[in-house]
């Protein structure tokens, strides 16, 4: 539980100083066995965390800290070590009835409208469910949040927590490997068909690595560092709001005869607001894996992808990791050739943990740039 303490006086920096201890037991490989986890309170806001793995932890406010950040920083590396240590909710994920209720409303716009009227009427009943689902909510989580002291600060925790999905993200896919590495064909395709939106039942071995390794690198974008990026700028409400505009893309964006028009609102936006978390998370993947030649694949290759995020995403990321993406797939029964992404060998179900480890290592330098930069700012 936490425990809250008043700092004496020659152990305060300014202002009347709460300490409160957070400790949470992660398991391995993110925290090795145990971590503490130390929150500092000046005149009600949070200033400054200060990480420890071990059972021993420092006493003293000073200079001497392992980690000094801004209320922003230390909330974002807060809420990253929750997903890391508990990941998604079991149960009452707020995702999951946000979805319900998004098809609760597409049901009532579309009341009275065949899915063969006319284009014009179909975008704009789609953009006003749009608008009134992620617009309406994200406001009202703006709304009610607090945006000061210690409970704005737990509320941008929480927030976050539930908008990151790295952990299930890693879940999904090592679920992927550890079939596919069994010899297990069948579980494999299952297991992949979770997380993609292609056809999965004809895959052979490698259809199905290289499936769940563009999932892996195109949902490191979608569920890490897109809700880190709308975090940053608009704390815990732009987290929610960014992956609210996510899920309905994931639910309408699709060029099905259902959604062609109806989802067109939902696919622009979520391309709006993934534009520059895209291409912030290609660099991130060429900066961490073979940078030459993510950067090349990156530069040729993704202008040839349909979808502007999708392409710089997947083509750093598979030339990063050093393997072949793209080619054949269907989709809803429709054969497609897609263009060439990466550069190396076909993917095989170890690069499934190697995409894993390269989107964990993002997140982590991610945090790490966070706390300095915004340190540096605040000295």
């Amino acid at each position: 539980m936490p425990i809250g303490e008043w700092l004496p006086s020659n152990k305060r920096k300014r202002g009347l100083v709460l300490r409160s201890d957070i400790c949470i037991s992660l398991p391995r490989p993110w925290i090795p066995a145990f971590a503490g986890m130390t929150v500092y309170f000046i005149e009600g806001v949070p200033c400054s965390l200060k990480l420890m793995v071990g059972k021993y932890q420092m006493e003293q406010l000073d200079n001497d800290m392992i980690l000094v950040t801004t209320a922003a920083a230390s909330a974002l590396l807060s809420g990253l070590l929750l997903d890391a240590g508990l990941g998604e909710p079991k149960r009452w994920h707020p995702l999951a009835g946000f979805g319900r209720l998004a098809t609760a409303v597409e049901k009532a716009t579309r009341r009275g409208g065949a899915d063969d009227a006319p284009p014009w009427t179909l975008r704009l009943r789609g953009a006003a469910a749009w608008l009134a689902l992620v617009g309406g909510l994200t406001g009202l989580l703006w709304t009610i949040k607090p945006h000061d002291g210690a409970a704005g600060w737990l509320g941008d925790v929480l927030l976050l927590y539930l908008a990151v999905g790295g952990k299930s993200l890693a879940q999904h896919g090592e679920a992927v490997r550890t079939a596919l590495a069994g010899g297990d064909l069948e579980e494999a395709r299952r297991r992949v068909g979770w997380i993609v939106s292609r056809d999965t039942a004809a895959l052979d071995p490698q259809g199905v690595a290289g499936a769940t390794v563009e999932s892996v690198l195109e949902n490191g974008c979608d569920a890490v560092f897109g809700a880190i990026f709308w975090f940053l700028l608009l704390g815990g409400a732009g987290a929610a709001g960014y992956r609210l505009a996510n899920t309905l893309d994931a639910m309408w964006g699709y060029k099905t005869p259902r959604y062609r028009h109806f989802g067109w609102a939902a696919a622009r936006a979520d391309d709006l607001l993934n534009y520059l978390p895209a291409r912030l998370t290609a660099l991130t993947y060429a900066l961490l894996g073979r940078t030459a030649v993510a950067w090349r694949c990156w530069r040729r290759q993704a202008p040839t992808w349909k979808s502007p995020n999708a392409g710089p995403v997947m083509a750093a990321g598979a030339g990063a990791l050093g393997v072949r993406l793209g080619g054949a797939a269907v989709y809803h029964g429709v054969g497609v050739e897609r263009p060439p992404l990466g550069e190396g060998r076909p993917p095989e179900a170890g690069d499934i943990s190697a995409a894993l480890a390269l989107v964990r290592r993002g997140v982590w330098l991610w945090a790490g740039a966070t706390a300095l930069l915004w340190g540096m700012g605040h000295a």
